[in-house]
C-alpha cells in the first residue's frame, strides 16, 4: 500500500518538474513526456491503492520508459537536468511499481 502512495508522489512531481526551467528543456517533447507519464503514474498508483494490483504492472512499464526516453535526444534535449531526473524517477518508480506488484499477502481492498 505504501509503494502505491509513493509512486503516486513521484507521478505528481514528474509532472510538476515538467514545468521547472532549470530541470526540463525548452523541448515540448520532453515537458509532455514528463506531463503525460507524470499524470499517468500517479493515476494508476492512486487507482492500484484500491484496485488490483495487477494495475502496477503499467507504472513498471512507466518507469522503463522513462528511462529509455531519458536517452532519446529528440526528448530529452540537451539539459542533463532532464536527463538525471528522469532516469533516477524512472528507475525508482520501476522498483517501487515491481515491490507493489510482488507484494503477497497483502489486498489492496480490505474487506
Amino acid at each position: 500500500m505504501w509503494a502505491n502512495w509513493f509512486n503516486f508522489i513521484l507521478g505528481i512531481w514528474l509532472a510538476i518538474a515538467a514545468f521547472i526551467p532549470s530541470i526540463t528543456t525548452s523541448k515540448t517533447a520532453s515537458l509532455w513526456n514528463d506531463l503525460i507519464v507524470g499524470a499517468l503514474v500517479a493515476i494508476f498508483a492512486y487507482l492500484a491503492t484500491s484496485k488490483n494490483k495487477g494495475i502496477c504492472w503499467i507504472n513498471v512499464i512507466a518507469g522503463v520508459w522513462l528511462i529509455i526516453a531519458a536517452f532519446i535526444p529528440s526528448i530529452v534535449g540537451t539539459k542533463s537536468g532532464n536527463l538525471w531526473n528522469d532516469v533516477i524517477t524512472g528507475i525508482v518508480i520501476l522498483i517501487i511499481a515491481l515491490i507493489a506488484a510482488l507484494q503477497k499477502g497483502e489486498t489492496a481492498v480490505k474487506s
